[in-house]
């Protein structure tokens, strides 16, 4: 679809209203080219039997283990101290209940300490220094995330600029996860190193349960990528999905969403923003902001519908 061309918003009932389907094939959405390796990664497990949260846990690790993802996990850029700062959640559609981390310095996989909160602690979030106590108690190795590539762009900006730049093409970018498997469970999960060069401390949207990513068993679930300070604003993710339990498929859910956003966002949504859904019923959504795309960033996003995963261009609205 042409970057140029927008969509209307589709007007919504206001009853709950689901579709049924005899599809109980596993399904996993994701964002940004590299979720390929998330969706394929996800979808094996579930096809070999694991947990759900096993299935988005490990999809999200590959590719926070990848040092050519500047976004994400190893090779993350770092903020304007020289720092690696990580921030995930981590969502279970069965029991509600859920797992983030934010500000995480010097342990590669943020997603498996946001489950382990999830699963061992009656709280939904750590953060900083604290959360960096808990992963060390709980066992998880440290490791040096600043990879060469990552600590020589970050030289390069202290000495042409040294200034916390707007949000572009090059300095963001998140994984986010939605999976549903063969009992037609859901699970959502992102990780992030947030905005290259930004203030020590600042934490997006990804870890915020609501923002970056919601799960509602019974309904859907959904996940945001972009410009995350914008995102927190409107709880983006929350919004789609409670649009899907008025009623609306996962694609109305999510054009209404992104519209929603650039009306009350207005001229602070610079470097564009994106959603992705997951209908309880299996069919899928995604929409992004016709501003902060370009043709060569397209907004692109990884499925996996029937056991093969695909990147596609997906949506743009105003």
């Amino acid at each position: 679809m042409p970057i140029d061309t927008l969509e209307k918003p589709t007007a919504l009932p206001r009853t709950r209203s689901y579709s049924t389907t005899n599809n109980t094939r596993p399904v996993a959405l994701a964002t940004w080219e590299f979720g390929r390796i998330a969706c394929d990664q996800s979808i094996r497990l579930l096809l070999k039997g694991q947990s759900i949260l096993d299935a988005v846990e490990s999809g999200i690790t590959a590719v926070e283990d990848d040092p050519n993802v500047n976004s994400v996990g190893l090779g993350g850029l770092p903020n304007a101290a020289g720092v690696v700062e990580l921030d995930a959640a981590l969502m279970l559609g069965p029991e509600h209940r859920a797992g983030s981390v934010a500000a995480l310095t010097d342990i590669a996989h943020p997603i498996s300490v946001a489950r382990r909160i999830l699963e061992t602690l009656p709280h939904v979030m750590l953060v900083g220094e604290s959360a960096r106590r808990f992963a060390l108690q709980q066992g998880f190795p440290t490791c040096n995330l600043l990879t060469p590539a990552a600590k020589s762009s970050y030289e390069k900006w202290l000495s042409t600029e040294r200034q916390n730049p707007p949000i572009g093409p090059s300095n963001h970018d998140t994984i986010t996860l939605l999976v549903r498997d063969d009992h037609q469970n859901l699970a959502a999960g992102c990780s992030t190193s947030g905005l290259a060069w930004k203030t020590p401390g600042r934490v997006g949207d990804s870890p915020i349960i609501g923002a970056g990513i919601y799960v509602d068993n019974e309904v859907g679930a959904a996940g945001a990528t972009g410009n995350g300070d914008e995102i927190v604003k409107v709880a983006l993710s929350y919004r789609v999905v409670i649009m899907m339990e008025k009623g609306a498929t996962a694609q109305e859910a999510c054009v209404e969403a992104i519209h929603y956003l650039t009306q009350k966002c207005g001229d602070h949504l610079t470097g564009g923003a994106a959603v992705i859904a997951i209908r309880s019923d299996g069919s899928i959504g995604n929409a992004a902001t016709s501003s902060g795309f370009t043709r060569s960033r397209r907004w692109l996003y990884a499925v996996n519908l029937s056991g093969r995963t695909e990147v596609r261009e997906g949506r743009y609205v105003d």
